[in-house]
């Protein structure tokens, strides 16, 4: 499980310095929370080398059609789990052929402007071919954090497990 606190500025840029000057390369997906871990990739120089494609699948139209299937809950491990499945099958055929992929994957569930029974939470998957999926999931406490805060815990959260498919991070 990967550290649910946020990083420094500095720390972030370090971690995504290490990102882009390792081989992998990702497409990642992120829906109703974490999406400040594409614009973090895409800010800092070398993204090219990193980021295949972003994708922000926010309606439940859009998520269902990357999944495959309409979901009977957006915010879960097995949703995360074939979002990172879809993304690998996209960087696997985007990629050059001895390019290592990963699909990178974050469904959340954040602080919003109207009643949800369930908890602020996000789930974070990462595919890789042949590893398997790596699954984190982040619980919130309601009331604690703005949305902002809580994008960015999830956020960083996201990179951390990018890090360490791409053997920069533990």
């Amino acid at each position: 499980m990967v550290p649910t606190n946020s990083m420094t500025t500095s720390e972030r840029l370090r971690l995504i310095d290490q990102i882009h000057d390792s081989p992998l390369s990702i497409v990642i997906a992120a829906t109703g929370g974490g999406v400040a871990s594409i614009s973090d990739l895409l800010l800092v120089p070398g993204a090219s080398r990193t980021v295949i494609e972003a994708l922000v699948p926010y309606s439940f139209p859009a998520l269902s059609h990357l999944v495959g299937y309409p979901p009977d809950q957006a915010v879960s491990e097995e949703v995360a789990k074939q979002m990172a499945l879809a993304c690998l099958r996209r960087a696997e055929e985007l990629a050059e052929e001895s390019t290592p992929v990963a699909g990178v994957a974050c469904t959340a569930a954040l602080v919003t402007d109207r009643q949800r029974r369930g908890d602020n939470r996000a789930h974070i998957a990462v595919a890789t071919s042949p590893g398997g999926v790596t699954l984190s999931n982040i619980e919130l406490e309601k009331g604690l954090n703005d949305r902002a805060t809580e994008d960015r815990i999830v956020s960083d959260a996201v990179l951390r497990m990018i890090g360490s498919a791409a053997k920069v991070a533990e």
